[in-house]
């Protein structure tokens, strides 16, 4: 290569700096006006929190999942529950109420019906087979004359309303609040489930097909984003509905509508709340840390330059913000402080070495020797970011695709914004850095000259113990304790799983295996008892809570018959005879008498002490392969079965994501230090880091989720920027200088800029501790300590490895 083509790149570098620094007006006019563009879009931004965007679309179970709700529970609902605190359950002001409650609940747009003890049908002693015929509203306490013994007596241990009406305690009970479905969105629901089915069958679509399913979708988003829309306005309203009658008794709703708007505000106050606390957090140590307002102004401006863009361009490319990514504003604010902090240590140093150098000259060369480990900086943390891509889980997917746009706003507004505002903010006096912490870096130092088997003896420990820790994590969650005890949420999702058999559905489609010669039969004996005994095992675990089935319908026509069990015949008369209306309430969501099919609706109660959901599910099987139900004969979907099978596949995409990351990272440090043996003594510190992390969270038992499944990413991406520059700018002295003297060096320049950033990180991660929503906090405890953690690395056993085995100028 000739001189010319080697010197080509510096001479653009320098043409672009001189540039930067000539017009740096015109620059920054340019530079506004494009943030301005973009982050006037930002308050487009939206939040999406529904459970839907924690799932898989491309899991086959999830596709499942919808054609099972499509087919047997197409209406929307949610709960409200009523516990008087005095007055008896069927006391006439309870009574009252309720029907108070329904009636107002009723008078909302979208809302189809309130179910609820009022105007379900009651069955008593008195109560006969040819009762059942015709209209049963003359059977509701609406309709009829019931005293409290009687609906006492009634609802008691009732094979259907106990635990959907009435809790087991019989001091609540339930309205059932049913929401009509707009058609449009359903047909476009059930087109695009149709669509997805036949993909995952045919493993694949063809082109018109996978044209046909986009347009669907584009068609089917606003209608979703209204339909989002409408379930908060309708929550808030049945609070307030709710209100007055806090006085008297204990009021909770649950179900999806109230988990998403929940979930919605939750994120919503983090990005508000933790983000300005983060930010504040961060102007302090920086004032701290430089005593200068300068270096306080340019990275806040540069942070809100980097944040406001991509917020917007998120808005015009309609992404959304999920639970999995409510922090990425925290994390861009950390990973654009991370590449400010290195230019402004740098630059305070070339100003503290040559005081005559003029104010142009230091930008230049601070540039010159910095913008290379930004840039390569930069990419590493996008390799971090990207590597959750291959996670095989869509949020997670999602996530490592915002951090990667996320990043490269990062890296150009440092590089583009920071000389510009170094031009034109005057500068003030300079302050050396602090005595302590240049204490703190020479300690390390010391440590790492005179204890270097120390050094290297923990080093080695710590990997150890974060192996052997790392082979302790589960991916075992409680949905409901993701949020702290003392938020509305958890107490509400609680008290229902405990108080109304459970807040998590799981279904279970079973053909039926006999079918009936005769076609006035809907099914018969030997079916009868097959869903029987298969109910039994169902009910047979501590976590089942209530199981609705076409069982309950037999164990109803058996209370109904004077105990007496009916014949496949009588059974089916009673079906026919049966109120229509309440027919289709009772069995047409389990039973499908054309596909001859049952769905078991079973809901596990989530807090249940010591429930291990893997072992559960393994478990059943078992159990109902013993009575003849092998596992091909039914179908498992909804919430508890695809939110186990994203956790059983947690652990797995850890490892891969951590391949992939590890390997990424190596053959990114083979190309910028065009060294092996440099690369893999580069990633030794990022190893220890993850390995220790991992650990801490096995000997803790703190357990895999969807948001500390990131966490070994962004510990990478965030930790692996440090490192990158200590090893260039001990490459870079060893040119010049002896190994003892080049390390020397890095430690009185770039070491304090990996304690400025390890400070800074820590300090602002850790304020996520006050979140209420528990991953959240536990995201940014860990991530605070992989960041010391990290830095013990970077500052020890890093150097070591650099003077131990480069030694060669």
């Amino acid at each position: 290569m000739s001189n010319s083509e080697s010197d080509a790149p510096k001479g653009f570098l320098t043409s672009a700096i001189h540039a930067l620094l000539r017009f740096p007006l015109a620059v920054l006019a340019v530079f506004l006006l494009i943030v301005g563009a973009l982050g006037w879009q930002a308050q487009n931004f939206q939040i999406d929190a529904s459970p839907d965007t924690l799932l898989t679309r491309d899991n086959p179970l999830y596709v499942q999942t919808q054609q099972v709700n499509q087919q047997y529970a197409p209406q929307e609902f949610l709960l409200v529950t009523y516990q008087p605190d005095s007055a008896n359950l069927f006391s006439q002001s309870t009574l009252n109420d309720v029907a108070a409650i329904s009636d107002a609940i009723e008078q909302l747009d979208r809302v189809n019906s309130v179910r609820s003890i009022l105007n379900v049908p009651i069955f008593t002693e008195n109560t006969s087979i040819d009762g059942l015929r015709g209209s049963l509203s003359d059977l509701t306490i609406a309709g009829g004359d019931f005293d409290q013994a009687t609906l006492q007596e009634a609802f008691t241990d009732h094979p259907v309303y106990t635990n959907l009406l009435v809790n087991s305690a019989m001091d609540a009970t339930a309205m059932q609040v049913l929401f009509q479905s707009n058609p449009d969105l359903q047909t476009l629901n059930e087109d695009i489930t149709a669509l997805n089915a036949q993909r995952m069958a045919q493993d694949g679509l063809s082109e018109s097909e996978q044209s046909e399913l986009k347009r669907l979708e584009s068609q089917r988003e606003p209608l979703l984003q209204e339909l989002s829309q409408q379930r908060q306005q309708e929550v808030e309203a049945i609070r307030e509905i709710l209100e007055p009658y806090q006085a008297r008794a204990q009021l909770h709703m649950g179900g999806v509508h109230v988990l998403a708007y929940q979930l919605i505000d939750i994120i919503s106050s983090d990005l508000v709340v933790f983000g300005s606390a983060i930010a504040a957090m961060i102007c302090l140590l920086l004032f701290i840390l430089f005593r200068s307002f300068r270096w306080v102004t340019i990275p806040v401006l540069c942070c809100i330059c980097s944040v406001l863009p991509t917020m917007g361009l998120f808005a015009l490319l309609d992404i959304k913000a999920t639970v999995i990514s409510s922090n990425f504003i925290a994390l861009q604010l950390i990973l654009t402080l991370a590449i400010v902090i290195h230019l402004i240590v740098d630059y305070r140093e070339l100003s503290s070495a040559d005081s005559s150098k003029k104010h142009q000259k230091l930008i230049e060369e601070t540039l010159r020797r910095k913008i290379g480990p930004c840039f390569f900086a930069g990419i590493t943390t996008s390799v971090g970011f990207g590597s959750l891509i291959f996670s095989g889980i869509q949020p997670v997917i999602s996530f490592g695709w915002m951090m990667i746009i996320a990043m490269f706003f990062s890296i150009m507004v440092s590089l583009i914004l920071f000389p510009v505002l170094v031009t034109l903010i005057p500068s003030d006096k300079q302050r050396d850095d602090i005595g302590l912490l240049k204490s703190v870096v020479n300690g390390f130092q010391r440590l790492t000259k005179r204890c270097a088997p120390l050094v290297i003896l923990g080093s080695v420990a710590a990997v150890i113990a974060g192996g052997l820790g790392a082979m302790r994590l589960s991916a075992e969650n409680s949905f409901i304790n993701y949020f702290a005890e003392d938020t509305q949420i958890h107490q509400e999702l609680a008290y229902i799983d405990q108080a109304f058999g459970g807040s998590t559905p799981m279904d279970i489609v079973y053909p039926l295996p006999d079918q009936p010669d005769n076609p006035d039969l809907i099914m018969t004996a030997e079916s009868v008892l097959k869903l029987q005994q298969i109910q039994a095992v169902l009910a047979d675990y501590e976590a089942t809570g209530r199981i609705l089935s076409p069982v309950n319908l037999t164990d109803l026509a058996r209370e109904v018959n004077n105990g007496q069990p009916l014949t496949e015949y009588e059974l089916t008369a009673v079906y026919w005879m049966m109120d229509e209306n309440f027919r289709e309430d009772l069995i047409g969501s389990f039973f499908s008498e054309e596909r001859q099919e049952v769905r078991f609706n079973v809901w596990i109660e989530d807090l249940t002490p010591g429930l291990d959901r893997e072992a559960f599910l393994a478990d059943m099987q078992q159990e109902l392969a013993a009575i003849d139900v092998p596992r091909d004969s039914y179908q498992l979907s909804n919430l508890f079965v695809l939110y186990q099978d994203i956790m059983s596949r947690l652990a797995d995409s850890q490892v891969m994501t951590l391949g992939i990351v590890y390997v990424v990272l190596t053959l990114t440090f083979l190309v910028l230090f065009q060294s092996f043996k440099v690369a893999l003594i580069a990633i030794v510190p990022n190893i220890i880091s993850t390995a220790l992390i991992f650990g801490v969270m096995g000997w803790l038992g703190i357990p895999l989720d969807l948001m500390s499944v990131t966490i070994a990413a962004i510990v990478m991406g965030i930790a692996v920027d440090d490192t990158i520059h200590f090893v260039h700018r001990y490459l870079e002295e060893r040119k010049n200088q002896p190994a003892n003297q080049a390390i020397d060096n890095s430690y009185r320049s770039v070491g304090m800029a990996v304690l400025y950033t390890s400070i800074l990180v820590a300090g602002g991660f850790s304020m996520l501790a006050f979140s209420d929503f528990v991953p959240s906090m536990t995201f940014g405890l860990l991530t605070a300590l992989a960041m010391l953690v990290a830095l013990l690395a970077d500052l020890t056993i890093l150097p070591w490895l650099l003077t131990r085995y480069i030694r060669s100028k």
